[in-house]
C-alpha cells in the first residue's frame, strides 16, 4: 500500500512540473501580439467595425492569468466621423488559475483602465453610433433544468480585488437638437466586490452641457452591496457634491447624502428613507416612503426645508433683489410640508409656509411642466404689506421725475399659469387694516381674474372682481367693486391723512381701460360709478355760519356769533354718472343737509385726481335748529337759491358759497317785480270773469313800449 502512495506521489510530482515546465515553455515561446491582426478581424466581421490595438499585449499565466493592452482603439460605426466609438491607453485584467480550474471561482484581481474615451453620437435621422451592436441579436440564455444548462455547469462566483478607472472621458452629441454633453476626468476606485460583501465606491468627474452653457465638478462617495443573487442591493452612506458653473454668476453649490437606501430590483422597489440635499444656502431634509420605481416613479415624502433667506439665496444667484420698504423682509423662509410625486405634478400638503413674520397653512400643486397649472389653497394669519412695498423716497423720487408710477407685470401674467384660493386674517397697508382677507385666482394663456376679492376695512366690507388681460399688444383692467357701510372718518385718515368728514360711504364701480402702467390706464378709463354718503358731517366747516356772515357783511349788519364747533351735517349725498377717458361726468349730484337740499353737476378728474362742480342749494321752508335766526334771514335765505362751487384736490376739495350771487339775483328779481309793479300798476284790470285775454303777442308788444316809457321815466330820462 505505502508502495502505491509513493508512486501516485512520484506521478502527482511529474505531472504539476510538466505543467508548470509547459508553462514556462508556453510563455517563452508563446507572443499574443502575433494574433493581433486576427483579433482585428474578427472584431470587423462581428461589428463591421475597425479595432485597432496599437500597443503590445502582454500575457502571463501563472499564478495569475493575466492580460494587458497597450493603447486600443475601436472604430466608428459606418456613417458617422472617423473620430473613435471608444478608445483608452491601457487596460489590465488578472484572474486567478487555481481557483477558476478547481472551484469555478473568478477570483480577479485590480481591473485597470486608464484614459477610456467614449463617443457617442446621434445623426439628424435620429441614428446613434451604437445602435448596431444590438444587430447580432442577443444571446439566449439556457433554460434551468435542460441539458444544455446542465452541460453548462454551476455558475462561477466572481470575487474582484478593486477597480480602478483614470482620466476617464465621455462625449454625447446630437446634431438633431445641437445638444452636447461631456464628462470629462472621471476617477473611480473600488475596495472588493463579492457577492454579498459591501463595496465602496469612489471616484469624481468634471461635465459641460451645451448650449446650455452649464458646467461643474461632481465628487461620489457611496458603499454598495449586493445580495448573492443580486435581487437586492443596498446603497449606505451616499454622500454626492459638487458644483454648476453657468446656473448663475456664482458657482451654485450642491450636496446629496443618505444614510441607507435598498433597491429590490425583482419587485422594482426602492425604500430611500431619509436624505439630505443641500443646494446653495438652502438646506431641505426629507423622509422618503417605499415606492415602486417601475414605469414613471411617483414617490412619496415628508419634507422640511430649515429657515434660509430668500435675500441671501438672490444674492447668491445674482438675481436683483426688489427694493422694499422694510430692508429687513424677505430674510426668513421655512417650508414643512407631506410632498408627493404625482404624473403631472409634486403636490405639498399638509403644507406649513412661513415667510418672515407671516404664516400660511394649506396645500400647494406645483406642475412638472413648463405649460403646467399651479393650485393653491393657502390661509395666513398676518401680513404687513407695506413692509414689501417700493421705499417711500423712490416713490416720491418717481413721482417727482414723472416716471411711472407701477406697471402692469405683462411678462408675469403671460407666463403664470395658476389657480386657488388665498385667505389672510389680517393685511395691513399702511394705516389701513383689512380683515378677513379672500382672494380667489385664476390664470391662464395671458388673462388673470381675481375672483372673489372680499376683505372688511373701516367697519365695512369691499368685495370686487379684477380682471387683467396681458395676451395681446397692449394690457387691460376691467374692475367691478363694491364697497358698503364703509366708516369715512378713518378711511379719510388712514388714506389722506384727514379727518373733517364722517359718515358711511356705498359705492359700486364698474371701470376698465388699457395701458402698459397705471397712469396710462387712468388716461384710458371708461365705465360707471356711483356712491352714497350717509348720516354724516363736514366737520370744521359750518356752511350754515359761513351764510349767514356773508349775508350780514353784504348787507352790513354785524356778524353772527362762530359756533364753538364747526360742523355741517348731511343725512344722504348721492352721485353717479359716466367715466369716460378717466373723467367722471356726473349730472345728478344730490345732497341733503337739515337747512337746505344741494344738487348740481360736474366732474372727478381721476387723472389728475381733482373735482369741480357747480351746485346749487335750495334752503327748506322750515329748517331744523334755526331758532336764533331773524325774520329778514329767513326772507333772505328761504327764498334764495344760493350757487356752491366744490373744487380741488379729489382728498381735500374746498366748498364756497356764493351768497354775493345769491343776493344780487335776489335783488334782480325784487327790481323785476318792481319795475313790473310801476309799469303795470293799477291802471291794468284783469279782464271780466268769461272774457278772453288779449293776444299773448299784443300784450307783449304793449308791454315793450310802455316799460320803455316807464323805465325812462325812473331813471329820469328824457
Amino acid at each position: 500500500m505505502s508502495r502505491a502512495l509513493k508512486i501516485l506521489g512520484i506521478l502527482v510530482v511529474t505531472a504539476v512540473a510538466v505543467t508548470i515546465f509547459a508553462a514556462i515553455v508556453f510563455v517563452l515561446v508563446f507572443d499574443p501580439n502575433d494574433y493581433r491582426d486576427k483579433i482585428s478581424e474578427g472584431v470587423r466581421e462581428a461589428t463591421g467595425r475597425e479595432l485597432v490595438i496599437e500597443g503590445d499585449l502582454e500575457l502571463s499565466l501563472f499564478p495569475w492569468l493575466a492580460i494587458e493592452l497597450g493603447r486600443t482603439q475601436l472604430g466608428n460605426a459606418p456613417g458617422f466621423d472617423d473620430t473613435p466609438f471608444a478608445s483608452f491607453d491601457s487596460a489590465r485584467l488578472s484572474v486567478r488559475v487555481m481557483p477558476l480550474l478547481l472551484r469555478r471561482e473568478v477570483v480577479i484581481g485590480t481591473a485597470a483602465l486608464d484614459s477610456l474615451r467614449v463617443n457617442l453620437q446621434v445623426r439628424k435621422d435620429g441614428t446613434g453610433n451604437w445602435e448596431d451592436f444590438g444587430e447580432a441579436g442577443e444571446v439566449q440564455e439556457a433554460e434551468p433544468g435542460t441539458p444544455e444548462a446542465e452541460a453548462a455547469g454551476p455558475s462561477a462566483t466572481i470575487d474582484v480585488a478593486s477597480v480602478a478607472v483614470t482620466d476617464a472621458a465621455l462625449s454625447y452629441s446630437d446634431a438633431s437638437s445641437g445638444d452636447r454633453f461631456e464628462l470629462t476626468g472621471l476617477n473611480l476606485t473600488s475596495g472588493r466586490i463579492a457577492a454579498g460583501e459591501a463595496v465602496p465606491l469612489d471616484g469624481g468627474f468634471a461635465f459641460r452641457l451645451d448650449p446650455a452653457g452649464l458646467s461643474g465638478e461632481v465628487d461620489i462617495e457611496v458603499v454598495v452591496a449586493f445580495d448573492a443573487d443580486a435581487a437586492a442591493i443596498s446603497i449606505s452612506d451616499l454622500n454626492i457634491g459638487g458644483r454648476v458653473d453657468g446656473v448663475a454668476e456664482v458657482p451654485a453649490t450642491f450636496r446629496l447624502a443618505a444614510a441607507a437606501i435598498r433597491l429590490q430590483t425583482e419587485a422594482q422597489s426602492a425604500d430611500v428613507g431619509e436624505i439630505n440635499l443641500q443646494l446653495m444656502s438652502v438646506d431641505l431634509l426629507a423622509d422618503v416612503e417605499p415606492f415602486s420605481y417601475a414605469g414613471e416613479p411617483q414617490p412619496s415624502a415628508t419634507i422640511g426645508i430649515a429657515a434660509f433667506s430668500p435675500r441671501t439665496l438672490m444674492q447668491e444667484l445674482a438675481i436683483e433683489v426688489p427694493p422694499t420698504a422694510d430692508p429687513d423682509v424677505l430674510d426668513k423662509l421655512i417650508v414643512d410640508a407631506k410632498a408627493k410625486v404625482g404624473a403631472n405634478a409634486i403636490m405639498l400638503s399638509d403644507l406649513k409656509l412661513v415667510i418672515d413674520d407671516t404664516t400660511f397653512t394649506g396645500k400647494l400643486s406645483v406642475p412638472r411642466s413648463a405649460d403646467g397649472t399651479f393650485e393653491l389653497d393657502l390661509a395666513g394669519d398676518s401680513i404687513d404689506l407695506a413692509r414689501y412695498m417700493a421705499p417711500a423716497g423712490e416713490e416720491a423720487a418717481a413721482g417727482e421725475a414723472g416716471g411711472e408710477t407701477v406697471e402692469i407685470p405683462v411678462e408675469l401674467i403671460r407666463a403664470m399659469n395658476a389657480r386657488g384660493n388665498l385667505s389672510i386674517a389680517s393685511a395691513s397697508l399702511g394705516n389701513i387694516l383689512f380683515e378677513k382677507v379672500t382672494l380667489g385666482v385664476n390664470s391662464a394663456n395671458g388673462r388673470l381674474r381675481m375672483y372673489p376679492i372680499a376683505a372688511d376695512f373701516f367697519d365695512g366690507g369691499y368685495r370686487g372682481d379684477v380682471r387683467i388681460d396681458a395676451s395681446g399688444e397692449v394690457p387691460s383692467i376691467s374692475v367691478n367693486e363694491k364697497i358698503a357701510n364703509v366708516s369715512l372718518k378713518p378711511m379719510m385718515k388712514a388714506v389722506y391723512d384727514v379727518e373733517n368728514v364722517t359718515g358711511t360711504v356705498n359705492g359700486t364701480f364698474r371701470l376698465g381701460g388699457s395701458g402698459a402702467d397705471m397712469d396710462a390706464i387712468r388716461r384710458d378709463l371708461d365705465g360707471d360709478l356711483s356712491f352714497e354718503l350717509l348720516d354724516g358731517a363736514w366737520e370744521g366747516t359750518d356752511v350754515w355760519y359761513e351764510l349767514r356772515k356773508a349775508r350780514a357783511l353784504i348787507r352790513g349788519e354785524a356778524a353772527p356769533a362762530a359756533p364753538a364747533t364747526p360742523r355741517t351735517r348731511f343725512s344722504s349725498t348721492k352721485a353717479s354718472g359716466k367715466v369716460t377717458d378717466g373723467v367722471m361726468r356726473n349730472d345728478d349730484f344730490f345732497a341733503e343737509l337739515p337747512f337746505m337740499q344741494v344738487s348740481g353737476k360736474g366732474t372727478v378728474n381721476f387723472v389728475e385726481a381733482s373735482v369741480d362742480y357747480t351746485v346749487t342749494g335750495r334752503f327748506l321752508e322750515k329748517p331744523e335748529f334755526m331758532t336764533d335766526v331773524s325774520q329778514d334771514e329767513l326772507d333772505d335765505f328761504t327764498k334764495a337759491v344760493i350757487p356752491f362751487r366744490i373744487t380741488g384736490p379729489l382728498a381735500d376739495p374746498g366748498i364756497r358759497p356764493d351768497v354775493e350771487e345769491m343776493l344780487k339775483d335776489r335783488a334782480e328779481e325784487e327790481a323785476k317785480k318792481a319795475i313790473m309793479d310801476k309799469l303795470l300798476g293799477d291802471e291794468k284790470e284783469p279782464p271780466p270773469e268769461g272774457e278772453e285775454p288779449q293776444e299773448e303777442k299784443d300784450v307783449e308788444d304793449q308791454l315793450k313800449d310802455e316799460a320803455k316809457k316807464r323805465l325812462r321815466d325812473l331813471l329820469g330820462g328824457d
